[in-house]
């Protein structure tokens, strides 16, 4: 069953209050962030929830899967597994990073570009960026041929197109409407 974005973002703020009156925000980043990635697999969520295994068992497992978490990271998850959440985990971790960045003003982004970028361009782009947003920037870099060349910024809700593939498609749309004469 599909659950609401919403929820996700409640159990991360609420964990995020928790995490900053301990003073003890990068430890529960760190370690929600592993939560996720040993319960990113949506057949571990599946197995750990079925009801047919004995909570017990679930929790235990739950228990060796995490490690040596922190007591309070544990038991959120220990809460999203008794009331059928655990699919939440990854997005609850998602948006504690999200409050993170927020609070450290960090500005995540998503640079696309059609082959691997060298050094020289990754600084560039990394200070202009940083010129953009006035703060700090963090940057993810992928690779998608079909771009042609140049590259696409998304940093939050804005798409910076500077590829060839969308100048092209540009063009294409002003000859298509007639604003560029055939």
């Amino acid at each position: 069953m599909a659950r609401s974005p919403s929820s996700a973002r409640r159990y991360a703020e609420a964990a995020f209050q928790l995490a900053e009156r301990e003073d003890a925000v990068e430890p529960w980043l760190r370690h929600l962030q592993s939560a996720a990635a040993a319960l990113g697999d949506e057949s571990v969520v599946r197995s750990l929830q079925d009801p047919a295994v004995p909570r017990d068992q679930r929790e235990a497992a739950i228990r060796d899967a995490l490690g040596k978490v922190p007591v309070q990271v544990r038991n959120l998850v220990l809460l999203l597994l008794r009331r059928n959440r655990l699919e939440l985990v990854p997005r609850v971790a998602a948006e504690f990073k999200r409050l993170h960045d927020r609070r450290d003003g960090i500005t995540p982004a998503i640079v696309t570009s059609a082959a691997p970028l060298d050094e020289a361009e990754v600084g560039e782009i990394t200070d202009r960026l940083r010129q953009l947003t006035g703060g700090k920037v963090e940057l993810e870099f992928r690779v998608d041929p079909s771009l042609l060349g140049g590259i696409v910024v998304r940093v939050g809700d804005k798409l910076l197109d500077g590829s060839v593939r969308g100048r092209l498609e540009r063009l294409r749309s002003l000859v298509a409407t007639g604003a560029i004469a055939h």
